[in-house]
């Protein structure tokens, strides 16, 4: 019985923040991602124009970071024109990130290497162990191991 009542305190704290919710902080990944590690793509086609700096990677893109992993349909890779270092990557359809036991998807994603910060729209998902949150937006810091949830944020918490 007073699991029962536990469980029902805790659902009626939390049903507000299901439908009106407009920002939700979350842990994502275990480890501090090293920003500074090497990016490595696989994709099935690559395209590179020399005049703008960038490169275009599509077919079954799979790029992967340290202990990160991203794969998407196709991933714009842009480059700092100074450094030559790569300066963000935006991927797009069917995007999935994942992280340590964390794992996020979305319509599009948008990594900025300098800053560590991923910004993913359109149907995000991020499910956690037992936990589900669907929101419009999530921008992620990588290197703080932190999530913010916006617009249309829902979560669903399940018992183990």
């Amino acid at each position: 019985m007073y699991l029962f009542r536990a469980l029902a305190v805790s659902l009626m704290a939390l049903a507000p923040m299901s439908g009106m919710a407009q920002g939700f902080q979350v842990g994502f990944g275990q480890l501090q991602q090293d920003t500074g590690l090497p990016v490595e793509v696989t994709a099935e086609s690559l395209s590179v124009n020399q005049s703008d700096g960038s490169a275009v990677f599509e077919g079954k893109v799979d790029v992967s970071q340290g202990e990160m992993r991203m794969t998407a349909d196709k991933v714009n890779v842009h480059y700092n024109q100074e450094t030559k270092a790569i300066a963000r990557l935006v991927a797009e359809g069917n995007v999935l990130l994942v992280q340590g036991p964390d794992a996020a998807e979305a319509n599009e994603a948008t990594y900025s290497i300098d800053d560590g910060t991923v910004v993913m729209t359109g149907n995000v998902t991020v499910v956690q162990d037992t936990t589900t949150i669907t929101a419009d937006k999530m921008h992620l810091n990588l290197t703080a191991n932190t999530a913010q949830m916006t617009g249309n944020v829902k979560t669903v918490l399940k018992s183990q």
